[in-house]
């Protein structure tokens, strides 16, 4: 015992020696409160429990960019869906992020590859037609595939985004294993 006294009071001793350390020690003293008070200030969530923007699952279809943009979080009630390299993502359950007055709300309702492989959420980046994307770096294309990775991880894949002239395909009910692999 007298050895770990020993040690503990040789810590104390180098952390209050310098200013520095001290400061240090006041700035994880600090953000260790606000994290713990940030965790107890919300309320308990159920996770069997539905919270009134829940959306029902969304049957697997395709869409045109026309019919992409209405689920903007506005015009959809609430759902929110995202185009990337020809595949469409259900991203309702982070409208804090694609929805109305989020940091990535430009993204809602459209094919958002173009932006994902530049970096950028700039209005510019979206086109009203279809984007082949051919004059984008190998660089831009290979990030824009790990985007889709995430997105296939992270979101229900509810679709595909057709080409001009592309018929749309007749889904039938699948179990989940075969949804995400459309």
């Amino acid at each position: 015992m007298p050895q770990a006294f020993a040690l503990a009071r040789r810590f104390f001793d180098d952390v209050i020696s310098s200013p520095v350390n001290i400061f240090l020690l006041g700035l994880i003293c600090y953000f260790s409160y606000k994290l713990i008070k940030k965790d107890s200030s919300k309320p308990a969530v159920r996770k069997d429990s539905k919270s009134e923007n829940d959306l029902p699952n969304m049957p697997k279809r395709d869409f045109t960019l026309e019919q992409l943009k209405e689920y903007d979080g506005i015009k959809s009630n609430g759902r929110i869906l995202i185009g990337v390299l020809g595949k469409v993502f259900d991203v309702s359950r982070a409208k804090d992020f694609y929805g109305p007055g989020g940091p990535y709300s430009v993204f809602a309702g459209r094919d958002a590859s173009r932006a994902l492989g530049t970096f950028s959420v700039e209005k510019t980046q979206f086109k009203d037609e279809y984007d082949d994307l051919a004059d984008l770096r190998p660089s831009q294309m290979d990030s824009i595939k790990e985007w889709e990775m995430q997105f296939l991880e992270k979101y229900p894949l509810v679709g595909n985004l057709l080409k001009p002239g592309e018929e749309p395909k007749i889904y039938e009910e699948e179990s989940s294993d075969e949804k995400k692999q459309l």
